[in-house]
């Protein structure tokens, strides 16, 4: 079924009797080509590149829970290409052209809005990493404005100008960022797969990876066996576990990262905003609720909810940078489980059992790598080739420290030592 306004508008008049559902619960098949461990937004997305643009359809994907209920369902949303190092850079370029593509290339409206993102900064050192940024921005081919105070002040005269301890010089300004909606784009890569004939298996925890001789043969799974040629892990935040069941240790560790949204207000903000003083950063919905968020939980954990030492610091920097926030009550919060790498960038790579593969280590860059991520890895999966955008995110850096990465361009430059 294709979506159009036309159908929109005949369903409204008809009593949506006639919506069929987005994708097939089949059962799984005893053999596949390919199994996906991982129903969030990374696997579909591989699956459904997997089949777009390789052909391969004998492909699984075994989700533990439903679709859309990891990670890929609890995150604030923001979509940008604002890297500094290369190697991150060329990636997130890379997936916010894809983002831009995404609804017409899916018929399926994830809600992308390119509302813009402002990365404030409140010293003169601040202002020289952020041009400094902004001209690698611009370098890779996309885009970045360096803004003074007042013409900061002019797009957000609600923040807080008038403080001492955090004052605003201005802020790197990223038009084509913004945010999507996270459910949809979960939705959307799902349907799309299915209708190139990939199985989304949901309710289907794996249980055990089968080596043979150094090579994956299947998995076991709590409803039965399945053989496999290939074995993608692609299971954020549980990687170092999933992994586990092949032997091997990964260099991940997981910790729990809080949002936060409150009730639905009337239209104020109308950028992602983030503050260069704490890590902090918020944008709202088209429900109009505030969705916000900051630090890690900084100890690790599985648990998909954190503690409120978090929640204070995160609500005192909400406070410091717009005053107003205050008014608003929160609505709800939750955690997503984060696989943390310990340059802070992704693992996309062979593994050193034959057929078995690995996508892991997002950080906090998940969801914005979601169209790049799947096309990137199904681009190994079918070729066994690095795809030109993704060729920095190999395993063996961490054994080798050879080509460690620094998502954010904050850390100690390695190539420098």
């Amino acid at each position: 079924m294709r979506f159009s306004g036309l159908r929109v508008l005949k369903e409204g008049l008809t009593g949506n009797k006639g919506w069929r559902p987005h994708w097939r619960d089949p059962a799984p098949k005893p053999e596949y080509d390919l199994v996906i461990i991982g129903g969030g937004g990374h696997g579909l997305s591989t699956a459904y590149y997997l089949a777009r643009d390789h052909g391969l359809t004998n492909v699984a994907v075994l989700e533990r829970g439903y679709i859309g209920g990891g990670n890929i369902g609890r995150n604030t949303t923001i979509v940008r290409a604002n890297y500094f190092l290369q190697g991150n850079s060329e990636f997130y370029s890379h997936s916010l052209k894809l983002w831009e593509g995404l609804e017409e290339d899916l018929n399926y409206n994830v809600m992308h809005s390119q509302r813009g993102i402002l990365n404030l900064f409140h010293s003169d050192g601040q202002r020289d990493a952020a041009a400094r940024r902004g001209n690698m921005m611009l370098s890779q081919g996309d885009d970045a404005i360096l803004l003074g105070r007042e013409e900061l002040r002019a797009k957000v005269p609600f923040l807080n100008f008038d403080d001492q301890r955090f004052p605003l010089y201005g802020a790197l300004y990223h038009p084509r960022g913004g945010t999507a909606r996270h459910d949809a784009v979960a939705w959307g890569y799902a349907r799309g797969a299915d209708s190139r004939g990939v199985d989304l298996i949901q309710n289907c925890e794996v249980t055990g990876i089968d080596v043979e001789n150094g090579r994956v043969t299947g998995v076991q799974t709590v409803r039965g066996p399945i053989r496999a040629k290939k074995v993608a892990m692609v299971a954020a935040g549980r990687s170092s576990q999933v992994a586990a069941m092949a032997g091997m240790r990964l260099p991940i560790e997981s910790h729990i990262l809080q949002a936060f949204v409150t009730e639905g207000l009337k239209p104020v903000i109308d950028h992602v905003i983030t503050f260069g003083m704490g890590h902090f950063y918020i944008s709202q919905s088209d429900k109009g609720g505030l969705v916000f968020g900051g630090d890690l939980d900084f100890y690790a954990s599985y648990a998909a909810r954190g503690n409120l030492p978090t929640v204070e610091h995160v609500m005192e920097a909400g406070m410091a940078l717009m005053p107003m926030i205050g008014k608003a009550r929160v609505l709800r919060s939750w955690g997503g489980i984060m696989d943390m790498s310990p340059d802070g960038s992704p693992i996309i790579d062979r593994t050193p059992i034959d057929g078995l593969y690995v996508n892991c280590g997002w950080n906090y860059g998940g969801f914005k790598a979601v169209p790049a991520s799947g096309n990137v890895f199904a681009h190994l999966l079918a070729t066994d080739q690095y795809h030109p955008a993704a060729t920095r995110f190999r395993l063996d850096r961490f054994r080798t420290g050879r080509g460690i990465l620094d998502e954010e361009g904050t850390g100690s430059q390695h190539n420098l030592h």
